[in-house]
């Protein structure tokens, strides 16, 4: 008998996302993206470290929110994904409606937040204390949602208000309710995990999660979570505010590139082994396991 074929329903900057019948199946590629394009360099077992890494956190908020993972192990997917392209780098996920909002929390000040702070003394039109340094960390976490673009587009920083116009025309009669149930839920997930990252070593700077509903019109954590590509992470050891900090995540891609404009988006081999280093380091830090 032949295998069924699979074909990639969905395709963004990292991931692939296959429509499994009663599932979908979210494939975490090696490729890494930064200033909304694609790199043309592999991150070997990039990938694998994202789904692995996502698992852990998945594992330990279901106490807050449910979440749409199912299985990690391709032998509870298809025989298509039962390959080695397919081991470790897959996540067999519960379907569910996605909502058009990406939520990110803040719980320290940099990067664009810190420019925007330095200009109006606002964080996405919130306003924070007098006196902040670059890294410092807030009095409390804010929540910035953003519109989710397209491939190629940049995502559109918006109030919470827009937040609850946007799903209300979507869900006439629950947008307010769904807008502040995801953002309780990206609070409560940002303090829980963040505070158990610093008993590692590593600050959670800022993170970004997606909900989508499922069949019942419920709440569920979808997409990845807490990795390098969705996070700042930083070393605990050696912060110190009024500077930016070095990083565990692709900050360290972001800044290579910014030094070399004329890149291409093509890294050298070094920055490439680097960013895989940092990636590791963070996931053995957080889970207390050496990556296999």
């Amino acid at each position: 008998m032949s295998i069924q074929e699979f074909k990639p329903v969905k395709e963004g900057k990292v991931r692939e996302v296959y429509d499994a019948g009663d599932s979908m199946i979210i494939v975490a590629t090696d490729r890494i993206s930064a200033f909304d394009h694609i790199l043309k360099n592999i991150i070997t077992k990039k990938g694998a470290i994202l789904t692995q890494m996502s698992k852990f956190w998945f594992d330990f908020t279901k106490d807050i929110v449910p979440n749409h993972m199912l299985s990690v192990d391709v032998k509870d997917m298809p025989e298509f994904f039962q390959t080695e392209r397919f081991d470790g780098n897959s996540m067999k996920c519960q379907k569910l409606n996605m909502l058009p909002i990406e939520c990110i929390v803040r719980g320290y000040i940099t990067g664009t937040g810190w420019e925007s702070y330095q200009e109006n003394g606002t964080v996405c039109g919130i306003k924070l204390p007098e006196g902040l340094k670059e890294s410092d960390k807030l009095p409390e976490p804010i929540y910035t949602p953003t519109t989710k673009a397209e491939l190629g587009l940049h995502d559109e920083h918006i109030t919470f208000e827009e937040s609850v116009d946007i799903l209300e025309k979507l869900y006439p009669g629950k947008g307010a309710d769904y807008a502040k149930q995801i953002k309780n839920c990206t609070i409560a997930l940002y303090k829980k995990c963040a505070e158990y990252a610093l008993s590692k070593g590593i600050i959670i700077a800022d993170t970004k999660f997606e909900f989508g509903l499922d069949e019942n019109g419920n709440v569920v954590l979808g997409d990845e979570m807490l990795t390098p590509d969705s996070s700042r992470f930083w070393p605990l050891e050696g912060y110190e505010a009024g500077k930016s900090q070095p990083s565990f995540d692709k900050q360290f891609v972001r800044d290579w590139l910014k030094a070399n404009p004329d890149s291409d988006y093509l890294l050298p081999e070094e920055v490439v082994k680097k960013t895989v280093d940092k990636y590791e380091e963070a996931f053995e830090l957080l889970t207390g396991k050496k990556f296999e």
